[in-house]
């Protein structure tokens, strides 16, 4: 898809969340999971059965998944729903599975009482890994699908028409305003490690791509001191995980390494014309994720840009 529909697909993706809740939201998420992952088992209750602890399994992965989406959020029934489900997948379904996942349609991120749960589980079960997954997580499963894909699991078609959006991607907001408010003028000289230069040079990256990730790597502790500790560190790898996903299907598009970061760009800012600030301030991002290797590619060991160190002539 180029930038305009996934924009579009992302615009009717939100519209459709807002509205599911309960078993729509389980169905979609189902039709969402099975169109992703060929592997993926939407198990459904059948008689006396039930669903033996799991709304979905994934057979390569061994990850099994708990939906809880009501209309109004509750911490007490959160809670009872957390552990009637842990505790129903691990008595029925023992060995079945290595990952629970606990999905939920909160569009805000994850509720203080799931935090606090899947981190007493975790320490509660140590032969367990304990995940979340939101409505971040369910979107960008959403984009590593084919166009007919996605218009069949949102319902809809998505046109083909040039729009201009603004801010690319909503969950960035938040950084783009605090960048914009606390960047300030770094030393021009300081020394930037060796590695960077490396994989700069392994990606092909120069000239004024290169000025600019490197402008912007001088700023990115302020992206470390915002994701920094609590909640929003889970966000942090939700966000990393979405530019990994983005950065991959574009890859695949192109092959200039400008045209690669003009993409990622729009994905952080949209396709509109932003202030200067908001600019210098999505530079700061893409370093970040660039420096931390979510996008593009880390050299292999050893790789020098005159080639493999230690490598026979």
């Amino acid at each position: 898809m180029r930038f305009e529909q996934r924009m579009y697909a992302r615009v009717k993706f939100l519209e459709l969340m807002a509205d599911l809740y309960q078993t729509a939201f389980e169905d979609f998420f189902h039709r969402v999971m099975v169109t992703r992952h060929p592997n993926f088992l939407d198990v459904r209750t059948h008689g006396n059965l039930g669903d033996q602890g799991a709304d979905g399994l994934t057979l390569s992965s061994r990850k099994l998944y708990a939906c809880y989406a009501p209309q109004t959020v509750n911490a007490s029934e959160v809670k009872t729903k957390f552990t009637k489900d842990l505790g129903s997948a691990i008595r029925q379904r023992n060995g079945q599975f290595d990952t629970f996942v606990f999905v939920h349609n909160d569009r805000r991120g994850v509720h203080p009482e799931v935090a606090t749960m899947l981190s007493a589980a975790d320490a509660a079960h140590p032969d367990l890994a304990f995940e979340q997954m939101g409505t971040r997580s369910i979107w960008q499963e959403c984009m590593g699908l084919e166009l007919n894909q996605v218009e069949d699991v949102l319902g809809c078609e998505i046109p083909v028409k040039p729009t201009v959006y603004g801010v690319g991607m909503d969950d960035l907001k938040p950084l783009l305003q605090h960048l914009k408010e606390l960047r300030t003028e770094s030393d021009p000289l300081m020394e930037l490690p060796q590695v960077h230069d490396e994989k700069l040079a392994f990606n092909q990256l120069q000239g004024e791509s290169r000025d600019d990730l490197l402008r912007g790597m001088r700023h990115t502790h302020l992206v470390d001191a915002f994701y920094g500790g609590g909640i929003r560190a889970t966000e942090h790898d939700e966000v990393a995980r979405g530019f990994r996903i983005f950065y991959e299907q574009v890859r695949k598009q192109y092959d200039d390494p400008d045209d690669v970061l003009w993409q990622l760009e729009m994905y952080v800012l949209g396709n509109e014309r932003q202030r200067p600030q908001v600019h210098r301030a999505a530079w700061v991002v893409l370093a970040h994720f660039f420096f931390r290797c979510d996008i593009f590619e880390a050299p292999p060991s050893g790789w020098s840009p005159a080639g493999l160190v230690g490598a026979q002539p």
